[in-house]
């Protein structure tokens, strides 16, 4: 925990530096950190007030079909070797007592989100109804939001070259439709909806199930939640992040994401 906190510290240091510097040069006046859709209060930006969407991942019921996987990729145009949501594929166990075990992830739309802080242009923000989104015609992709997230869970898209993740699907929330991947989710897995409904499934079943969060000590307050999470998995899914970080150096990210990652190895 304590290189992931040096990690964030470094990143908050790093900005205000860059902050400053850029306020110091001849164009300071042409930067700013207004953002023509929020400013203007656009539901799409806004989101839907009184609300706070949530994902619950019973992985009793997962199955890794990779159906949210596939799913995700068409509805929101994720480059080929990129994705938003994959699931993780492990067996469990010794022999003969073996099993498969299956670990969805995705952005966990944090209360406390590690990746808004730094982001220097205000590109990465929450929405009142607690989704996380990256407004790409913003974005310049300095990739602080991605060294920042505790989960790495963001990438740089290679076709808009900003960064990108999951946004719960809100084009279709914000038009009363569920996320892709829950409503082609084949065994149910996957249940997304309002926690402040007290009707909601979500509500119900973040009452009535023992639920737990990905790195809970980070104290970012993630809002995907997991039923029958093995401590096992949780191992797994740490291991996960190390492979992204070689996938990310082998496709050429070796830009702002790879000096910053740098830094923090050596300062941690």
């Amino acid at each position: 925990m304590g290189k992931e906190n040096s990690r964030r510290s470094f990143l908050k240091k790093g900005l205000a530096t860059t902050a400053f510097a850029m306020l110091s040069t001849s164009e300071a006046d042409a930067f700013s950190l207004q953002i023509p859709g929020r400013d203007e209060k656009k539901s799409k930006y806004v989101g839907q007030k009184g609300k706070h969407f949530v994902m619950v991942l019973d992985l009793r019921k997962c199955i890794g079909c990779q159906a949210c996987t596939s799913v995700c990729k068409v509805e929101n145009n994720v480059p080929d070797d990129q994705y938003r949501t994959f699931v993780t594929e492990t067996e469990m166990g010794e022999f003969p007592d073996v099993r498969k075990a299956f670990l969805p992830q995705l952005c966990n739309h944090c209360d406390e989100p590690a990746c808004v802080p730094v982001c220097p242009t205000g590109a990465t923000f929450k929405r009142e109804d607690g989704i996380v989104v990256v407004d790409n015609t913003v974005c310049w992709g300095c990739g602080y939001c991605i060294s920042a997230c505790p989960y790495d869970k963001r990438y740089f898209n290679k076709r808009t070259k900003t960064a990108d993740k999951c946004n719960f699907c809100a084009q279709r929330v914000d038009k009363g439709l569920l996320p892709a991947c829950v409503e082609t989710c084949i065994g149910g897995a996957r249940v997304f909806g309002d926690i402040n409904d007290k009707n909601s499934d979500v509500y119900k079943l973040v009452h009535s199930f023992s639920t737990t969060h990905l790195k809970e000590a980070q104290g970012t307050k993630p809002q995907v939640y997991y039923i029958s999470l093995d401590s096992r998995l949780e191992e797994l899914f740490s291991t996960t992040q190390s492979l992204d970080d070689i996938v990310k150096a082998q496709e050429g990210f070796d830009r702002e994401w790879m000096k910053t990652r740098t830094e923090v190895q050596n300062n941690g």
